[in-house]
């Protein structure tokens, strides 16, 4: 019996740290049809069957099926520096609707279930008790951040960041929507102006993946809270797009390593596993921001910004805990 439990317990540590780890435009010809997924909604326990050793008498053991709750879904997240866990315990809502931001878009509210970047709902808007989480995109990893292979991603939907003749996979605590390191509880679609604006800038008028202009997956990336709680509460996004790879940080350290060369002392100081270094980045000039960014059209088409990172608020809520808790399982256990 503990052999078969040690067995088990292997097993599940492996297939864990990989789900946990994989969670970490074809513009124009590239694409045919835009990348599926599927959400749950874990509001309420789910049961699957399994069979399992049931001792009789001690000493002989039978099998019995039984029914045992599925994990919920879980990401990792920064808070402080740390690496801690989110928990999600229901789908994700969009509210209030794009149109009332952007009136003219009807048809991408639908595709993106009335998500978006780019504008707020007031605090009268956002459910009670709601908390900002800072979801920060590796955009100096260019259009690979939606998870498209032809465009340079991995084949799991990491970006892979290109310098100097080498290519830096960045692995992201979730992987772009509808890719195998994509995180439950999801937006599959967001609309953004910011999109429409890079899709202009690489001449193209109509939209991509057959989507409506303006829409795209949700692009790969981090997690960054202020506090941590045992109980689910509604967390609205700020969107913060970081163009300096040096201050991108692993997600299973939280530690940053100084890729391209940084007029800054310490490349790596403003690391984005904190919010306080979010806010110190975002008024920060580096120059490794314009060496890593040459021919990518996100920094071009948005002006080639110099600081670290710009941010966008969004009418997305997500429902999670994030307990203070490591989220990846020790290979040792």
């Amino acid at each position: 019996m503990s052999s078969k439990k040690a067995i088990s317990n292997t097993i599940f540590a492996a297939v864990t740290i990989i789900l946990v780890i994989v969670a970490a435009v074809g513009f124009g010809l590239y694409l045919t049809k835009p990348p599926t997924t599927k959400y749950v909604n874990v509001t309420q326990p789910v049961y699957i069957n399994k069979t399992v050793p049931v001792y009789v008498n001690k000493t002989v053991y039978v099998n019995r099926t039984v029914e045992v709750p599925t994990p919920a879904p879980s990401s990792g997240a920064f808070m402080n520096g740390q690496v801690i866990t989110f928990l999600y315990t229901a789908q994700f809502s969009c509210t209030p609707s794009l149109t009332q931001f952007f009136p003219n878009e009807t048809q991408a509210n639908q595709v993106a279930m009335g998500c978006e970047v780019g504008a707020a709902p007031n605090a009268s808007q956002l459910p009670p008790n709601a908390a900002p989480v800072y979801v920060v995109v590796p955009a100096f990893a260019g259009l690979s951040i939606f998870g498209v292979q032809k465009l340079g991603s991995t084949p799991q939907g990491y970006p892979v960041f290109h310098y100097n003749g080498q290519n830096y996979t960045v692995l992201t605590q979730c992987g772009a929507s509808g890719t195998e390191a994509g995180c439950a509880d999801h937006m599959m679609y967001i609309y953004s102006p910011v999109f429409t604006i890079v899709e202009k800038y690489l001449g193209i008028n109509n939209g991509v993946f057959g989507l409506p202009e303006g829409v795209l997956p949700t692009p790969a990336h981090d997690h960054i809270v202020t506090f941590s709680t045992n109980t689910s509460i509604p967390w609205y996004i700020v969107v913060v797009l970081d163009f300096n790879p040096n201050i991108f940080p692993n997600p299973l350290t939280g530690q940053c390593n100084a890729i391209v060369p940084s007029n800054q002392s310490d490349p790596t100081a403003l690391c984005l596993n904190s919010y306080q270094n979010v806010q110190k980045a975002m008024s920060t000039y580096d120059s490794a921001v314009a060496s890593a960014n040459q021919g990518n059209p996100i920094w071009e088409a948005l002006g080639k910004p110099g600081v670290d990172v710009i941010s966008a608020p969004s009418n997305m809520i997500l429902y999670f805990s994030d307990p203070n808790i490591y989220p990846y399982p020790s290979p040792y256990e």
